[in-house]
C-alpha cells in the first residue's frame, strides 16, 4: 500500500499532474459531501446542447491540455458536446472556469452498449482548443500500464451524479471515499461473478457511497468516469 502511494506521488511530481493547488478535505463522510472548491481541478462536466441550453450528462478528467477521458456510455454521435472546466457549481459562472467545444469523439472500438459486461466503457474527447492550466484547471494522472491496486486501496469518486437513484443532480461538485475490492472478491459468486473482467476495477460495496446512478443496494461499484482522476484507480 505504501509503495503504491509512493509510486503515484513520484509519478505525479514527475509529470506535473494530480497535484491540486487547493488540497481536498477528505474526512470519512457517510454518503459523500460537497467538495472543497477547485480541489479536484482535473474534474470536468461533459455537457450536450439541447433545446437552447447546455445540459450536464457525465463527468470526466482532463488528462492532457486538449484531451478529456470519460465513459463511452456518455457519448452519442448525434449530439454536440462541450466541456466545462474549473467549476464547483454548475449553475454559477465562476472566475477561472472555461467552456470548450469538443472537436472529436474517440470511443473504444470494443465498446458495445448492448453487452455491458464486456467492459471497454471508455472514451476520449479531443478539445477544439488546448486549455491553459491554472490553479483551478490541472491535469489528472493516468496510472502506469498494468497497474493493479491492492484490496482496500483508498480512492475517491467525484462528480455531479445523482445523490440517490432517480434523484436530482446536485449543483455542487460531490466527493466520496471508496475502497478497492480485489478481483478475487469481486468476481466471486456472492458478488458480481463472471460479469467482472480483469480489465475492470471494483470499489465500494458498503451500501452507502457509490456513483454513476448505481443503487446503494448494489454490493460493489464498477467505476465509470463520473469521477475525476484523483487516484490511479479510475483507469479501467
Amino acid at each position: 500500500m505504501i509503495g503504491a502511494l509512493l509510486l503515484f506521488a513520484l509519478v505525479a511530481r514527475a509529470l506535473g499532474c494530480g497535484l491540486p493547488t487547493y488540497q481536498p478535505q477528505l474526512p470519512r463522510v457517510v454518503g459523500g459531501e460537497d467538495a472543497r472548491p477547485n480541489s479536484w481541478p482535473w474534474q470536468i462536466s461533459l455537457q450536450y446542447y439541447s433545446s437552447g441550453q447546455w445540459r450536464h450528462t457525465c463527468g470526466g478528467s482532463l488528462v492532457a491540455k486538449d484531451w478529456v477521458l470519460t465513459a463511452a456510455h456518455c457519448i452519442s454521435s448525434s449530439r454536440t458536446y462541450r466541456v466545462l472546466l474549473g467549476r464547483q457549481s454548475l449553475s454559477t459562472d465562476e472566475d477561472g472556469s472555461l467552456a470548450v467545444q469538443v472537436s472529436k469523439l474517440v470511443v473504444n472500438e470494443n465498446w458495445n452498449p448492448n453487452k455491458l459486461t464486456q467492459g471497454n466503457d471508455i472514451a476520449l474527447l479531443k478539445l477544439a482548443n488546448p486549455v491553459s492550466l491554472s490553479d483551478k484547471i490541472q491535469l489528472g494522472c493516468l496510472p502506469p500500464a498494468g497497474s493493479i491496486l491492492p484490496n482496500n486501496y483508498v480512492c475517491y469518486v467525484t462528480g455531479w451524479g445523482r445523490l440517490q437513484t432517480n434523484g436530482a443532480l446536485p449543483d455542487i461538485l460531490q466527493q466520496g471515499q471508496l475502497l478497492v475490492v480485489d478481483y478475487a472478491t469481486c468476481s466471486s459468486r456472492g458478488w458480481w461473478g463472471s460479469s467482472v473482467k480483469t480489465n475492470m476495477i471494483c470499489a465500494g460495496g458498503d451500501g452507502v457511497i457509490s456513483s454513476c446512478n448505481v443503487s446503494v443496494e448494489n454490493r460493489v461499484l464498477r467505476l465509470h468516469n463520473e469521477m475525476g482522476l484523483g487516484s490511479p484507480e479510475k483507469m479501467f
